[in-house]
């Protein structure tokens, strides 16, 4: 039987539609958490509403577009009014852009990719740190990448994105010392995913975790107890521990 770790609490998952984002979902709803699971495509966020609900879990869909900017404090202002907190965030959503040399990316690619990856973190941040405070134990993951570290040659926008997160993770958790909030980023490493196999056409993906081994490891930092703050988490390190 599931430890329910997460019991009671409202988790908002955003890229929930498919992989990590989706499997970061059906486990929180496992630990006995109620979803807000927001994606472009309603459709798709209805079949995982279904997998949630077979696991004995609640759902609320919203069918959001990272790139608009102004339905994000509108979510924010409805969850205010029906649950008047934020127990979890989940910042997933996100686009793999264009793989290219700096000097040939697409401007258009750059500026949706840093938009969706990047800019529309920041406008939740600002739309959802009152309703985190507001829990008795409010917990952000943002999930960010390998490509955040380091020389990313032909990486572009998305290492620049997820540099660009991970930073203002760190500076968003600094700013949160005296509060309840616990804020963290979660590098997933590898994963069993549609983005992945985009990245990575020639490789096996038999080789790499999947989405569900990955989605465990963000339960303890949604938990009460969670014993991190400001860090950046290694997935494959806490599988491995």
């Amino acid at each position: 039987m599931t430890d329910k770790l997460l019991d009671g609490k409202v988790i908002l998952v955003t890229g929930a539609s498919r992989g990590i984002g989706k499997e970061v979902a059906l486990e929180a709803a496992r630990h006995g958490a109620e979803l807000i699971i927001t994606g472009r495509t309603t459709g798709a966020l209805e079949e995982v509403d279904d997998e949630i609900a077979a696991a004995g879990g609640n759902a609320v869909i919203v069918e959001l577009d990272q790139t608009d900017l102004e339905a994000i404090p509108r979510l924010a202002a409805a969850i205010g009014s029906r649950w008047g907190r934020l127990d979890g965030l989940v910042a997933n959503a996100g686009q793999l852009g264009q793989l290219s040399p700096m000097a040939h990316s697409d401007p258009e690619i750059w500026d949706r990719t840093l938009l969706v990856n990047l800019t529309s973190i920041f406008h939740m941040v600002q739309a959802f740190d009152g309703l985190l405070r507001a829990s008795p134990a409010g917990r952000a993951v943002l999930v960010s990448s390998g490509a955040a570290v380091g020389a990313r040659p032909y990486w572009g926008a998305y290492a620049v994105s997820k540099a660009g997160l991970e930073s203002m993770g760190r500076a968003w958790a600094a700013e949160s010392e005296q509060t309840n909030m616990k804020i963290n980023m979660m590098d997933p490493g590898g994963t069993r995913t549609a983005m992945r196999a985009a990245a990575f056409p020639g490789e096996d993906p038999q080789t790499l975790p999947s989405a569900a081994d990955v989605a465990r490891c963000f339960i303890p930092l949604l938990a009460d107890d969670c014993p991190y703050h400001g860090d950046v988490l290694r997935a494959r390190d806490m599988m491995s521990s």
